[in-house]
């Protein structure tokens, strides 16, 4: 309760700095949003869950081990996002901060070692640090890709640490890594009361990139535990891997530049068809709370089968996102309206 009143009150904080000092999000073509808005506020994140790690690792709660991984790279990952709100850095230099930050990580936190498929555990070796760096990478960069509308990343986030904390607790895992999640979800709820539709801040990709590489931190340390734990993780976080990596294929096919912005995802394509960010936003909590979280769920009860239950939650998204046209060429639907 604490970290959401901490984060609560330090996005009004924030808000009511950048407005003072002109730090708006100013719309464009690739925009979502019609009138400027105050980014940013996604510092509170950063801020207040790197002083709960700092915290419970003081105290003992928490191994130094993931104190060093999520706060450094963490850090790092969050100062990047910023300096890329004041002025666009250059996609190679985040792309080698963002690696960077995914090997510290694994550095400090090791990598899983096994993964359950099916009945049979499958050894890892060192395709597992591999596996664990380009994962915790793509983990960040998919928040980042999906932070577009009113309200989605925030709530995402909630859905996806407080799930992952309710699941840990039911399987009795790890004590460190359910109160770091309920921190995480807690510290988002916090901004998200700022950012729920219509936004009154923007997160920023000092929130963004923070949140996706703290939960993809988190899913690893889990699946160092369980090698069945990464399922559920994927199943929790499903609607914007989903999205974003339907996107990013089609795109790709294309031979379009991945790393410039666009607003070709399926939430922004449907957010544009309804005119409203908040129908979207709340379309995806649903499908998050009533399809994903239960399917998350059996999973964590039936390990021997969730790689096949993921794959089943998981599909019917995948078709979905398609068909609402995730990554479908913004100028090809130009010309066709045009006839």
């Amino acid at each position: 309760m604490g970290a959401l009143v901490l984060s609560a009150a330090m996005t009004g904080a924030v808000r009511k700095f950048a407005l003072s000092r002109g730090v708006l999000d100013i719309p464009n073509q690739r925009s979502s949003h019609t009138v400027p808005i105050p980014r940013g506020g996604g510092t509170s994140i950063v801020v207040v869950t790197t002083a709960g790690l700092l915290i419970l690792g003081c105290r003992g709660n928490v191994p130094w081990s993931l104190v060093a991984a999520l706060g450094g790279g963490g850090l790092v990952v969050a100062l990047v996002g910023f300096l890329d709100d004041r002025s666009a850095l250059p996609a190679g230099i985040r792309l080698l901060a963002h690696l960077g930050a995914a090997s510290w990580a694994v550095i400090w936190l090791g990598a899983p070692s096994a993964l359950q498929v099916g009945h049979a555990v499958v050894e890892l070796g060192y395709a597992g640090k591999l596996i664990a760096v380009l994962g915790i990478a793509w983990s960040l960069n998919l928040f980042n890709f999906m932070d577009g509308i009113d309200g989605i990343a925030g709530s995402q986030a909630v859905f996806v640490t407080g799930g992952a904390a309710w699941l840990t607790s039911l399987s009795q895992g790890s004590h460190d890594l359910v109160t770091l999640e309920v921190i995480v979800a807690a510290a988002s709820a916090g901004f998200l009361a700022w950012n729920w539709p219509p936004a009154r801040i923007f997160m920023g990709d000092v929130g963004s990139g923070y949140l996706g590489y703290t939960i993809g931190v988190l899913a690893i340390a889990s699946a160092r535990e369980t090698p069945a734990a990464l399922w559920p993780w994927l199943i929790l976080d499903g609607v914007f891997l989903v999205d974003s990596t339907v996107t990013l294929l089609r795109r790709l096919m294309r031979g379009e530049r991945i790393y410039e912005a666009h607003r070709t995802h399926a939430y922004q394509w449907q957010a544009r068809r309804l005119a409203s960010h908040l129908s979207v936003t709340v379309a995806v909590t649903l499908i998050n709370v009533l399809w994903l979280l239960p399917s998350a769920r059996a999973a964590s009860n039936r390990p021997e089968h969730s790689l096949w239950i993921a794959v089943g939650s998981l599909a019917p998204l995948t078709f979905l996102a398609a068909f609402l046209g995730a990554g479908r060429s913004e100028v090809a639907v130009l010309r066709g309206q045009k006839r």
